[in-house]
């Protein structure tokens, strides 16, 4: 929402000299915007469980953690560039907002993708160790017995 709000407040810029921070602040609104609403319109109705062979917990890690960067450099770079009127000054304020959410599931992000890292771990190490003793279990395979005979 607060990326929409960023991308409105540029929109409604009529003039400005040096135009190159106003169009990079308003790629980078827009293309999180549209990659954020993809992500949760997949989230959202499960059509991310389709497609197994994504790691989707990396890839809302990667799309968080970028679009807190790029956020962070065109608000910046706006302000820095800023003309003093409004749509500029708010467009700076919820640039660095979303900046602010996006960080904060950056975090989430990773404590969720960390945490999948460790049960896939550990469910490897339990079906590795399964797998040891049930193949030196050589009394329940009768086919085993049957070629030792």
């Amino acid at each position: 929402v607060l990326a929409l709000i960023a991308f409105i407040c540029i929109e409604t810029i009529m003039e400005c000299s040096p135009c190159e921070g106003l169009y990079f602040f308003e790629f980078v609104s827009c293309s999180a915007l549209v990659v954020t609403g993809v992500l949760l319109l997949m989230f959202s109705l499960n059509l991310h469980t389709r497609i197994p062979q994504i790691n989707w917990n990396l890839t809302d890690l990667v799309n968080t953690g970028l679009s807190t960067f790029f956020f962070f450099i065109a608000s910046v770079v706006l302000a820095a560039l800023n003309h003093k009127t409004g749509a500029e000054i708010a467009a700076v304020i919820f640039g660095f907002l979303a900046m602010a959410v996006y960080a904060v599931n950056t975090y989430l992000a990773i404590k969720k993708w960390r945490m999948n890292s460790r049960q896939q771990i550990s469910r490897q190490t339990s079906d590795y160790i399964r797998a040891r003793t049930e193949s030196r279990e050589v009394d329940h395979r009768p086919e085993i017995q049957r070629l030792d005979a």
